[in-house]
């Protein structure tokens, strides 16, 4: 199975999800009748409709006859997205360190066609090489152990393949440059990391920016964030927010467009491509 087919069953769900919603709707029918009428809870119904938990065939086909949805090929077409929408992500394999909430996360990172990102505390983690991924995991994992930090940096790793993948995602990162002085690793691992960004922000797909100290404030102030576009009409632009223990989820077309709209004045403000190449160059030179 490739990235983007198991990526893509992360997609189809939350296709399906909001298809199930806007029939319920339709319908008028509540989300707690909606759950007694497949033996579950209001709250298991809001999880299916936002995408977050796998479809039992048996369930759809209930929601779908309360819905009045009787013609076949309707059935058979929204049955068979659950079927697809319930293909294991190749990240499944790591789910011994990867939380439930992230998961979703990395099947949408998968299924984007645009990946913009605004990091401040560390390089992102499609951008780490594997010495600084190490002494970020390590930072933030102290009780792991020697086989929990590997399976961790591995997963990170694994992630990275989608920036070279025949159907790569455009991805454009904008990197604080507090991510680019703090240390994590010795200085031969600061360096690679940083020539590695100089090397990346070559590819065609990839477009890096550093917003520099000597701008003072800027329109980043709420903190890193990361907004997905997705090839697939029907699926809206989706921010995430991560945090300690989970993560936010907004595709609230209101809330993303004020986040959009940050992205783009962050852009504006950050140096260029080139003179971020120049400014890490510098910093080489220096470590």
């Amino acid at each position: 199975m490739t990235t983007n087919e198991s990526s893509g069953s992360v997609v189809r769900r939350i296709l399906l999800g909001s298809q199930l919603r806007k029939l319920r709707e339709s319908r008028g029918i509540t989300r707690e009748a909606a759950g007694y009428s497949i033996r579950a809870s209001e709250s298991k119904i809001s999880r299916m409709e936002l995408g977050r938990v796998s479809f039992k065939t048996r369930d759809v086909e209930d929601l779908l006859t309360l819905y009045g949805i009787t013609r076949e090929s309707e059935r058979a077409a929204l049955l068979g997205l659950a079927k697809e929408a319930n293909v294991a992500g190749w990240w499944h394999s790591y789910g011994d360190v990867l939380p439930s909430w992230f998961q979703t996360y990395v099947g949408l990172e998968g299924a984007a066609s645009h990946i913009g990102i605004y990091e401040v505390q560390f390089v992102h983690g499609l951008l780490q090489t594997e010495g600084y991924a190490h002494a970020v995991v390590v930072r933030g994992q102290p009780r792991a152990d020697a086989d929990e930090i590997e399976r961790r940096v591995s997963l990170r790793m694994e992630r990275q393949k989608l920036l070279f993948s025949e159907r790569a995602p455009h991805f454009h990162a904008v990197l604080d440059e507090a991510a680019l002085h703090r240390p994590y690793g010795d200085a031969t691992v600061m360096r690679g990391q940083l020539q590695h960004l100089v090397d990346i922000s070559e590819q065609p797909n990839v477009t890096l920016q550093v917003m520099p100290f000597r701008h003072g404030g800027h329109a980043g102030e709420s903190g890193a964030f990361t907004v997905l576009r997705f090839p697939e009409s029907d699926l809206p632009d989706v921010v995430y927010l991560e945090q300690l223990t989970g993560a936010l989820y907004l595709d609230k077309a209101d809330e993303v467009a004020q986040y959009e709209g940050v992205m783009g004045r962050l852009r504006a403000d950050s140096l260029s491509p080139s003179r971020t190449r120049d400014l890490i160059g510098r910093m080489l030179q220096l470590l």
